[in-house]
């Protein structure tokens, strides 16, 4: 049974690993791949904003804002 999701469907609190990134714009997935976000990270979601955008996210000891389209892009198998 394949987990797959995208990094926007996760909530906060969740943690997961990364599967793919598949940046439509080149200069966010440089930026992505530069800060480590690449496959076999674990990410975890720290919090979502109230009106749903940005989330925050940890990986690899950074803490970054993503925007949901952003997020959207990267594939990630959850786990708890």
């Amino acid at each position: 049974m394949d987990r797959t999701l995208t990094l926007n469907k996760l909530g906060a609190g969740s943690k997961a690993v990364v599967c793919s990134v598949c940046c439509k714009n080149k200069s966010v997935g440089g930026k992505l791949l530069a800060m480590g976000v690449v496959a076999g990270t674990i990410i975890e979601v720290l919090r979502i904003a109230p009106l749903g955008d940005p989330m925050k996210i940890k990986a690899l000891g950074y803490k970054l804002s993503l925007r949901l389209s952003e997020a959207a892009q990267i594939e990630v198998v959850p786990f708890s």
